[in-house]
């Protein structure tokens, strides 16, 4: 039924001659003919013939194309009219999307539209490898370029996680990864007493050709049986290239430092010991960050220090522990332990605000108003003694009840945190919130029950002191002229949302009953009125994780620019040093402008920015892959349970539903819906059975059971309750 889809699609008149083709693909399929004909003169008409273009608006488009091409000097006009190319590359470079075994995207930074490529143009290339690749001039759909890869430029990795399947005469390991689409042979001695089951490394050592349908490897490492906990975490580990342990030359220079704080360095530093103080962080947290005090001032108003670990004191430049911190970028929480960025030593001791001993600060100082107004601030080194370490849970009880450990000080905290969130909203901020969920596990690992994360005032309170320090100290340096212009820093940047990813989320938003207007100039207001309709109805989660992915992605920069979400004008993370890489460049940076230093080399930190958001995107790929294996592990012993979902997501070879209960995703194929042929359209986000005319659209609230779990691919099959 898919290949009939498929072919449907294909003969579907989806073509450049079509009138619905766009200006963005005029400018494409015009491209093309200058790529593939370098050298060759062209006129309006040929191109136009040539492109198979008919109806008069394409036309025009074709015309207005080329002569926007010559004054962005691409093309050039002879003096008989007629266009040639100015040295226009053969063929682009882009990343390798294996969505499918039929098909992959390449992801090209000169494109607008990823490039539908079918798996045998691919050259053998496989997800996330850069290669260089060609136009074809035809289209897949509405907006994807067709293309074929001409050269593999480099491979992503020669190091791959799956299964091993062990016969006399030879050994298949079948990748864990989803987009990986071709067995990899092992011979019998390379695999490393490795058994049948088995979860391994593997790498490779001959990429697969025309001549070998299968790429060859070495088994390097045996992880344990599959199924088991250890086994397949560490197989996440291993398939995002995380580290297992620290090297033993960094566990052994964390060892060194002392642990005590001498005279000398409390005397250089503001001291906050004698002022109330205390951690708010989750139960089974184990590095503190960041602690709040406050001090009652003779004026009415309160002087609220935010104070963050000083992990820079520690962890000194050029050492062995920095290029470590470096490397990692950040810690990584999978769902049964941390991948920690420094070694314990330092995250769950020297760096650590434990409750009752003396710890090294960096610190952000305000004074404010009952109304939350700021009217004096401070940014500093500190030493700081926590009173009391709270769990989130204990706080918000002394908050919901009014009486407990320094509940009049958790009361101003709320006071205030209230007012900081509500001015941010009145700024344009949005307030997406998606609901998370966590594991009961038994010691084996093994999950007992999903959980939802239930946010409360406590963790709002957190949240907004936090982002009140990294606004303010973002801020302040960027208020630091210089001759040459603003001083170098680390920034946290979130751009506007695209406005094409806008528009589809719009699409997708009427599909569940909801309009949202484009046209409204705040945007933002716009967007929070949707997210207040849809609170607490089974859409909201699938509706806000679909309104989350249309916005543009935050990232580290020195580029001074805003964050749209937060809707400030400029932002940093100062808060989270001991499991966040940029936070210790922020705090380095800080020191060394408070001491009055010239700025440093943006050249030197752009880089180091590039690298931070490129590790933090690992960090949470491999976080979801653990909560997918713990949701797929859960949802296996559910399989005569009949479950509410909603339809997340429709696609030609199936449909994605939700489960509402556990926040689980599934998919029904469309193979296995024998009522009816089924066929996909894609415009309105639906299948329609061809005979029977029964629609299934995104949003729809549907019943279903699990039919098929896989735990190597994390993946879970459904089939609709009421489908026999």
């Amino acid at each position: 039924m898919s290949k009939k889809n498929n072919k449907k699609r294909k003969n579907s008149g989806e073509s450049p001659g079509r009138k619905t083709i766009s200006a963005g693909q005029i400018k494409e399929s015009v491209l093309h003919l200058f790529r593939q004909q370098s050298g060759k003169p062209w006129s309006i008409r040929q191109m136009i013939q040539t492109l198979g273009v008919r109806d008069k608006k394409s036309k025009n488009l074709v015309s207005e194309v080329a002569f926007r091409l010559e004054d962005e000097g691409i093309i050039s006009r002879n003096r008989d009219g007629r266009f040639v190319s100015q040295q226009m590359p053969s063929a682009l470079v882009g990343v390798v999307d294996h969505v499918n075994s039929r098909f992959a995207y390449i992801i090209c930074a000169e494109l607008d539209e990823d490039v539908y490529v079918k798996t045998d143009d691919l050259e053998f290339a496989v997800d996330g490898d850069t290669v260089k690749f060609e136009l074809s001039g035809k289209f897949h759909g509405k907006k994807h370029r067709e293309g074929r890869v001409t050269e593999i430029v480099q491979r992503k990795k020669d190091e791959f996680v799956g299964k091993l399947q062990l016969s006399k005469r030879f050994a298949f390991v079948i990748p864990d990864n989803r987009k990986i689409h071709n067995d990899i042979f092992v011979y019998p001695e390379h695999i490393n007493n490795a058994t049948t089951n088995d979860k391994v490394i593997v790498k490779i050592d001959r990429w697969h050709d025309r001549t070998n349908k299968s790429p060859v490897g070495k088994v390097v490492r045996v992880l344990g049986k599959a199924g088991e906990n250890e086994a397949e975490i560490h197989s996440i580990m291993a398939e995002f290239d995380l580290p297992f342990t620290f090297p033993e030359e960094v566990i052994s220079e964390s060892d060194k430092i002392s642990e005590s704080i001498p005279e000398k360095e409390i005397a250089a530093r503001r001291d906050f010991r004698g002022v109330t103080t205390f951690t708010i962080d989750p139960e089974d947290a184990k590095d503190f960050d960041d602690a709040l005090s406050i001090k009652f001032l003779e004026n009415g108003n309160y002087e609220i220090g935010v104070h963050i670990a000083d992990v820079t004191h520690y962890v000194k430049e050029e050492t062995i522990l920095e290029k470590e911190a470096y490397s990692r970028a950040t810690s990584v929480y999978l769902v049964d332990r941390t991948v920690p960025m420094l070694p314990e030593k330092l995250s769950n001791a020297l760096c650590s605000l434990r409750p009752n001993e003396d710890k090294l600060t960096f610190s952000a100082v305000f004074e404010m108003e009952s109304s939350g107004k700021i009217v004096n601030e401070w940014f500093g080194r500190t030493v700081i003694h926590s009173d009391r370490r709270f769990s989130y849970e204990e706080a918000q009880a002394v908050i919901e009840a009014g009486v407990g450990d320094y509940c009049n000080e958790l009361k101003v905290f709320n006071d205030l945190a209230k007012l900081l969130k509500n001015k941010r909203y009145k700024n344009g901020a949005i307030n997406f919130e998606t609901i998370e969920v966590k594991f009961k596990l038994d010691e084996q690992g093994k999950p007992l029950g999903i959980v939802p994360k239930i946010r409360k005032d406590a963790h709002k309170l957190i949240e907004e002191f936090m982002l009140l320090a990294n606004k303010r100290v973002a801020e302040f340096v960027f208020g630091q002229k210089t001759e040459s212009g603003r001083k170098t820093f680390v920034y946290r940047t979130h751009d506007s949302p695209n406005e094409e990813k806008l528009h589809n989320f719009t699409l997708f938003a009427k599909k569940f009953g909801h309009k949202i207007d484009l046209t409204d100039e705040n945007l933002s207001s716009t967007l929070n009125k949707l997210i207040d309709e849809i609170e607490g109805k089974p859409e909201q989660n699938v509706l806000t994780s679909l309104a989350i992915r249309s916005m543009a992605k935050a990232k580290y920069t020195t580029a001074a620019n805003g964050h749209f979400g937060l809707a400030f004008p400029h932002y940093s993370h100062f808060t989270s040093p001991i499991r966040r890489y940029p936070d210790m460049m922020v705090h380095r940076l800080l020191a060394h402008y408070l001491k009055g230093g010239k700025s440093v080399e943006q050249d030197k930190y752009e880089p180091m920015c590039v690298h931070s958001s490129d590790m933090e995107k690992r960090a949470a790929d491999a976080e979801r892959a653990s909560i997918k294996y713990k949701q797929v592990e859960f949802m296996s012993m559910a399989a005569d349970k009949i479950f509410d979902g909603i339809v997340a997501g429709v696609t030609e070879w199936g449909i994605y539903v939700e489960i509402i209960e556990t926040k689980c995703e599934g998919m029904v194929r469309l193979a296995d819906l024998n009522d009816d042929y089924y066929e996909f359209d894609e415009q309105n986000y639906r299948i329609i059975g061809r005979n029977n005319k029964r629609m299934i659209t995104l949003g729809d609230e549907v019943k279903v059971k699990v039919t098929n779990t896989d735990i190597d691919r994390r993946t879970i099959d459904l089939e609709f309750a009421n489908e026999k």
